[in-house]
């Protein structure tokens, strides 16, 4: 017997037990389709964050109260007693930091309520800002002008708004210089950024940017999440240096004891990238630990059905060995039609796994990244399962005696 007979063969006896097969693919096909949508999703939400998220570029730093990184809870809630970044902070690091080719700081309020006229749009960000962090926050203009210098100098009601606070509260009205509330300040519009859509189920563009003195004067200067963010002149040694500058300069505005740790934290896109990485590593590794029992119990259904297949086609392995079949052809027959019964399975879990991601990312926006090794790595391993499970099967099926298999009834 040669190989495309033995594969014809093995899908005839296949389709002959349709529902059997479908039943037995169950197990596979959930267990690939796990897997191939946690590898979806996780490498769609690593390369999102990556894109928009941590887009600091190999020579920008950001300096926290607390770094959002962190993780332990202990470590946090001794970050949170920290003494706030200021706005003489920045100013000095902004003065002081001779490798930084610009400096900036920003700070955020999550929950704006935002009106215009009678209409009226919460849980907006609103964020003060200089002019420079717009360079690392990937925002465009649709319309109007970015915050300038003077803008923050003068403490001036001016704002650049994101697209959901035009289509929302002023739909077919030109925006620019029209007059929002923001938490019941007034600020006027000076810019429009470009439309970015959802991710995670929420919107991009449901934000304010104003300048950070105007948001000082509005939302106070204390209990703030202040953060410092700055450009080196260089990447590498040189981006190290300046971290270092900051460091120097910060520790001395905050008195740090000469030794002990710092009272701030400083991370660069690869640091925070790294600890993204990590946390969904983990989230990855347990995943796939859920889908490999499902892989393990698809394997046990597969070697069952193919126990109950020899016990069906005893006289048909009898016939086929009186005319001559040797037992690695019996052997080769079965442990292909494992493999083929663990391979559709696995095509199925695919599509199924991709299908799942893509839908989940059409509803709530959550970003799916398809890798063509996760669909290998999907397709080798239900092989695996189906040779691994198949085989004692196959092996009982070899070595059936021809005369007893002959006499044998059902």
């Amino acid at each position: 017997m040669n190989f495309n007979e033995a594969i014809r063969i093995a899908l005839q006896s296949l389709w002959a037990n349709k529902l059997r097969s479908i039943l037995t693919l169950l197990g596979v096909v959930i267990g690939v389709a796990a897997v191939i949508a946690v590898v979806t999703f996780v490498n769609g939400i690593n390369s999102y964050v990556a894109e928009k998220i941590f887009n600091l570029g190999a020579d920008v730093f950001i300096v926290f109260k607390v770094s959002p990184a962190v993780t332990n809870v202990d470590r946090y809630l001794e970050g949170e007693k920290r003494k706030d970044l200021t706005i003489e902070d920045y100013d000095a690091v902004r003065e002081g930091c001779k490798l930084c080719r610009w400096v900036g700081a920003y700070a955020r309020n999550m929950s704006g309520h935002v009106k215009y006229g009678e209409e009226s749009l919460s849980d907006s960000i609103v964020q003060g800002m200089t002019p420079s962090v717009a360079i690392t926050q990937d925002v465009d203009l649709e319309m109007g002008r970015m915050l300038e210098q003077a803008d923050l100098d003068n403490n001036a009601p001016v704002a650049v708004v994101g697209t959901d606070i035009v289509e929302t509260l002023m739909p077919g009205v030109d925006p620019l210089g029209k007059e929002i509330r923001v938490d019941g300040w007034e600020y006027r519009i000076i810019g429009v950024g470009k439309k970015k859509g959802k991710t995670f189920g929420q919107s991009l563009d449901n934000y304010v940017l104003i300048p950070l003195s105007s948001w000082f004067k509005q939302f106070g200067t204390h209990n703030t999440a202040m953060r410092i963010s700055a450009k080196a002149t260089g990447t590498g040694p040189v981006l190290d240096s300046a971290i270092d500058e900051v460091r120097v300069i910060l520790r001395t505005r905050r008195h740090d004891p000469a030794g002990g740790a710092d009272t701030f934290d400083i991370e660069t896109n690869s640091s925070l990238l790294s600890i993204w990485s990590n946390l969904t590593g983990t989230f990855f590794v347990a995943m796939i630990g859920i889908a490999a029992i499902s892989m393990v119990v698809g394997g046990i259904v597969i070697m069952n059905i193919m126990l109950v297949s020899v016990t069906e086609r005893t006289r048909e392995v009898g016939i086929r060995k009186a005319m001559g079949a040797r037992r690695s052809d019996v052997l080769l027959q079965f442990l292909i039609e494992a493999v083929t019964l663990a391979l559709v399975g696995g095509l199925i879990g695919v599509l199924l796994g991709i299908t799942v991601a893509k839908g989940v990312t059409l509803l709530v926006g959550m970003p799916s990244v398809i890798k063509l090794w996760a669909v290998a790595a999907g397709l080798l391993v239900s092989a695996s399962v189906g040779i691994f499970f198949g085989v004692y099967p196959a092996r009982r099926a070899a070595t059936l005696d021809p005369i007893a298999a002959l006499r044998f009834e059902m």
